[in-house]
């Protein structure tokens, strides 16, 4: 526990000032991350990192990240993200072939879905942050809500909890454990609306809070199934206490997207 807390305190003080900073800064924090979170995706499925299959979904991955405002080099050559990625696929389906069968079908299906999951996820990150009014607030909105979540859950969930969520993908997680995380989030949705600026009745704030604490927690489940199938504990080993990338922002990439569908943010 000593050490989980030491690596979330030096994660804080050097995650917070780039989000605050915006723009190139955390665009390349952004992209730094998400590359990682493929290589522990990758590590997972033990294909190798260091091969044609690795090189072209980073630059896969690499594209989707890539802000509207910075796509104008693809709009000359008159393609758009969405066709340069199904151009990629394809090559990950040829390669199949080529490769004779040493990468599989198998292999290009994982690595489309990784590409999706974290390029959807973490170019949300960003765009939430840099093309929205109050990217600001929002961001610090959802990495609050979220933190408060997985506080709550794990704190009340080992205080009371009995009956188990979802015990074949995460045995350790409890229902009480999943309500206390949902009602910490309530609770920093009206601080939000005591100290912020956003422009929320109290309702809605309530509301946000609810879906950030229900599906955070889901994604966290998410990333609890790739681990689980693939028979690993963690993501990686970069954070001490926690894991890997995957393991600190599972939640955050996962509620970004669905906020925005929701047309929340």
């Amino acid at each position: 526990m000593k050490q989980r807390i030491i690596t979330a305190v030096v994660i804080a003080a050097i995650f917070i000032p780039l989000v605050i900073l915006g723009e190139i800064p955390f665009l390349l924090t952004v992209y730094l991350m998400a590359s990682i979170g493929l290589y522990e995706l990758m590590k997972m499925k033990k294909l190798s990192v260091f091969s044609f299959e690795a090189i072209l979904s980073h630059m896969l991955l690499w594209v989707l990240l890539l802000p509207e405002q910075y796509t104008s080099f693809l709009t000359d050559i008159h393609y758009d993200k969405v066709q340069v990625f199904l151009i990629g696929v394809l090559l990950l389906l040829l390669y199949t072939v080529i490769s004779k069968n040493r990468f599989t079908f198998d292999d290009a299906g994982f690595l489309v879905i990784s590409i999706l999951y974290l390029g959807i996820g973490f170019y949300y990150l960003f765009e939430t942050r840099d093309s929205v009014d109050l990217g600001l607030i929002y961001i610090l909105l959802t990495l609050f809500t979220i933190w408060a979540t997985d506080s709550g859950a794990y704190f009340i969930g080992k205080a009371i909890g009995k009956r188990k969520l979802w015990p074949e993908i995460s045995p350790n997680k409890t229902v009480e454990g999943f309500i206390g995380g949902v009602l910490s989030a309530m609770i920093v949705g009206v601080l939000f609306y005591a100290f912020s600026s956003l422009d929320y009745t109290l309702i809605q704030l309530l509301l946000i809070s609810l879906i950030i604490g229900v599906f955070g927690q889901l994604g966290d489940l998410v990333q609890s199934a790739y681990k689980r199938h693939y028979g690993v504990k963690d993501s990686g080993k970069l954070l001490p206490g926690h894991g890997g990338i995957l393991d600190r922002l599972d939640s955050v990439i996962f509620i970004l997207p669905i906020l925005h569908l929701l047309h929340v943010l």
